[in-house]
């Protein structure tokens, strides 16, 4: 997700690669259309035409930015449903069309359709050392990545698209599935890793673990930062929960919660 723990942009504003936080108030110098003929063919050429494909992949880029900073200014201004594509093409200085062939579906605006967590997360587990388990590997990296939302660079990205997320009950079910899409991609590398035989549920245990931990610190870091709760305050926080609930999934549940004799 962008602005918040996003995900390009899908990354939060420090940098981690969690859903939803997204940052804002780029400034890139204009691209100069500098360009020029020369002979139709020769190394010349092929510099000049590499130079064209990177100065229009560039403003495609800067034209990716301006819309998302619009419809994340817009969204903050007002909730994400009561925008439309129109306002948002029109905030940006472009037509509607251009937004939907940069975002096909509205949603796309706060949560990339792939976000950088995936990716990060999968490959923490392929690094991990020998003798780490998957869970270790992946919990660290969860725990790590939603603790940089402490950051000062993140803290009004965090808490503008945390009451963005949770005035949407559009945005809230795309993350949910985000997060479904998430857990299927990490139970099929712990059971490719594995070998498990299909319908073996250990790989989707495990990896709905994680992931239920990673949604936790989520819910915890937007909480804690819409009661005015950030920075140092809310990493430290947001590490110290994340290490209780790696330790819940390194040693088991077994002990967790008993029912006392006199309950």
């Amino acid at each position: 997700m962008r602005g918040e723990p996003g995900h390009d942009h899908g990354t939060g504003a420090a940098g981690s690669p969690t859903l939803g936080a997204r940052p804002t108030g780029r400034a890139e110098a204009p691209v100069a259309d500098d360009v020029t003929d020369g002979d139709a063919a020769g190394p010349g050429r092929e510099r000049r035409t590499r130079r064209g494909s990177g100065i229009r992949e560039r403003r495609r880029q800067q034209t990716r930015d301006r819309i998302v900073d619009a419809a994340s200014a817009l969204f903050t201004e007002r909730g994400f449903e009561a925008v439309s594509v129109v306002e948002i093409a029109q905030r940006a200085g472009v037509v509607e069309k251009t937004v939907f062939n940069h975002f096909p579906v509205k949603e796309g605006l706060v949560f990339e359709a792939d976000p950088p967590m995936r990716a990060a997360l999968l490959d923490a587990v392929r690094r991990r050392p020998a003798g780490e388990s998957v869970s270790a590997a992946a919990g660290s990296f969860v725990v790590g990545a939603v603790s940089l939302l402490g950051s000062p660079e993140a803290a009004d990205g965090v808490a503008a698209m945390a009451r963005v997320i949770r005035d949407s009950r559009t945005l809230q079910i795309r993350e949910r599935e985000i997060l479904g899409e998430l857990t299927g991609s990490l139970a099929e590398l712990i059971a490719e890793e594995t070998g498990a035989q299909s319908g073996q549920i250990e790989p989707w245990l495990a990896a709905h673990a994680v992931l239920g931990l990673y949604a936790s610190l989520l819910e915890l870091a937007r909480d804690r930062v819409l009661a005015g709760v950030n920075g140092p305050e809310l990493s430290a926080e947001l590490r110290r929960q994340g290490r209780r609930g790696l330790a819940l999934l390194q040693f088991g549940l077994a002990g967790y919660a008993k029912k006392s004799a006199s309950g």
